[in-house]
């Protein structure tokens, strides 16, 4: 009788934790479905990048008066000719032309347009360019500093860096949704970067107790079983 009070007991809990977890794990499955049926590619918009331009190594000039201990120097190719991006032992970076290794001034809005167009090999047009100042950045460019928004006909977005003028990121429509998705798989929708959150923890524990809940009756219930004999056919 104790075995049997408590099997109904496992009965109830897993109903009302199947109660529980139930959206959710409808939620999971939904969200990841729709992601990995999305080639990554596309998602990303790796078809809509360009490939940068070759530098010539004749005539460069590293920066000489820098003045402080660096951490990084990055040689890249931009419309205005090549560049280093110097990053600093205190993480401050800035940009220094690549023949003339002086600093070169902050990114302006015609310059921020000829670099996305250079990144970008879509057929579309530039729609509108918006600058961001520091901690306006919108949610998509996932950049903490100021940038620069190249928005083009087709809605693939390009993120410049404000200071260096790097590429940061070329952002599609489905990237965006993509992006919405991720943040509802993690239960984080606001910043979708919190995958260690204390509501997806709790769901999966849920889903796991009722699963194993739910493997215990249908053990004893096999188990229970009784097999009724068949009668031998008369002849």
């Amino acid at each position: 009788m104790a075995s049997q009070r408590m099997m109904q007991r496992f009965a109830r809990w897993h109903i009302w934790l199947g109660w529980a977890v139930g959206l959710p794990l409808l939620m999971w499955t939904v969200t990841g479905l729709w992601m990995v049926a999305r080639p990554i590619e596309e998602v990303r918009g790796t078809h809509l990048r360009a490939d940068p331009a070759a530098i010539n190594p004749a005539g460069l000039q590293f920066p000489a008066t820098i003045g402080k201990p660096i951490r990084e120097a990055r040689l890249i190719s931009q419309p205005g000719g090549p560049a280093w991006i110097i990053t600093s032992s205190n993480g401050s970076r800035l940009r220094y032309s690549g023949k003339l290794g002086t600093v070169t001034p902050p990114v302006v809005t015609e310059e921020a347009q000829q670099i996305a167009r250079a990144a970008y090999s879509g057929p579309a047009k530039v729609d509108n360019v918006t600058y961001f100042p520091s901690g306006r950045a919108p949610l998509d460019s996932r950049s903490e500093g100021s940038v620069w928004q190249v928005r083009f006909a087709d809605g693939a977005r390009v993120y410049v860096d404000a200071t260096t003028g790097e590429v940061q990121s070329v952002r599609t429509n489905q990237w965006r949704l993509y992006d919405f998705m991720w943040g509802l798989h993690i239960m984080d929708p606001v910043t979708r970067e919190d995958t260690h959150n204390p509501f997806v923890i709790a769901f999966a524990l849920a889903a796991i107790a009722g699963t194993l809940l739910g493997c215990i009756l249908l053990f004893r219930r096999r188990k229970a079983r009784v097999r009724v004999p068949v009668p031998a056919a008369k002849e």
